[in-house]
């Protein structure tokens, strides 16, 4: 695997002239109950990246952005939001850097509180001629610390996962919910934070939510390379973790 962290100037100079992508894992750090770390979308992110890079040589996968837009979990303890107009800023000055060296940059994010700035980043950068695509996990299930989120943490790091602080919290839908999340916050419908149950989560069904979005990202680049795909839209909704 090709981590840009383990990697020289002359070894990735090397790799961009040999046509390689590099793949930019975006996250968060904010709460997700009292059962998950604050680190998991970045975590999650990291692990769909690493292991499309397994099998990709000419994949390159960055250090994580560990920090994203995450107002709606403010009040909540561990959350570290740098907001949307930060997000957005930093997303387009990375893509700017990145393209002048590889000859496609993939924003990898598992954190949905993103989409709105990153589909603003990824609209400038497309104006300017960029090569710089968004990709986003198709999860379904929950939307926060719920049962998905849990099943893919005990997958990936299961002594990271307290079960037995595990609690249901509000189950409604996002179209339900998304009006009194914009207005209160997450707080305002779950004093725990999280948005689904936990209750059922394992960790062979987090191997396969995770193995389905690792396919996803690799057809993903090999449609990049035949031409296929320009940039991904940004999706909204219960495929995207919050």
């Amino acid at each position: 695997m090709n981590r840009l962290a383990d990697s020289t100037w002359p070894a990735l100079a090397e790799l961009a002239q040999a046509g390689a992508v590099l793949v930019v894992p975006i996250g968060a750090t904010e709460q997700h109950g009292p059962h998950l770390p604050v680190t998991t979308d970045a975590d999650l992110a990291v692990a769909v990246v690493e292991a499309a890079a397994e099998r990709d040589p000419l994949l390159v996968v960055a250090p994580v952005v560990a920090y994203g837009s995450s107002g709606e979990h403010d009040g909540f303890a561990g959350t570290l939001s740098i907001g949307q107009d930060a997000t957005e800023e930093l997303l387009v000055q990375l893509g700017r850097s990145a393209t002048g060296v590889f000859t496609h940059v993939i924003l990898a994010c598992a954190h949905g509180g993103n989409a709105s700035p990153m589909a603003r980043a990824l609209r400038r950068l497309t104006d300017e001629g960029r090569p710089v695509t968004g990709w986003w996990p198709r999860w379904d299930g929950d939307l926060h610390a719920g049962r998905t989120e849990t099943s893919l943490m005990l997958a990936i790091a299961p002594d990271r996962v307290h079960l037995d602080a595990a609690v249901p919290g509000d189950i409604r839908p996002l179209d339900e919910l998304l009006p009194l999340l914009q207005a209160g916050g997450v707080r305002s419908v779950s004093a725990t934070g999280v948005l689904g149950d936990p209750a059922g989560a394992g960790a062979e069904e987090g191997r396969e939510l995770l193995g389905s979005a690792v396919a996803d990202l690799v057809d993903t680049v090999d449609r990049l390379r035949s031409g296929s795909a320009g940039t991904v839209q940004v999706e909204t909704g219960s495929r995207v973790r919050r």
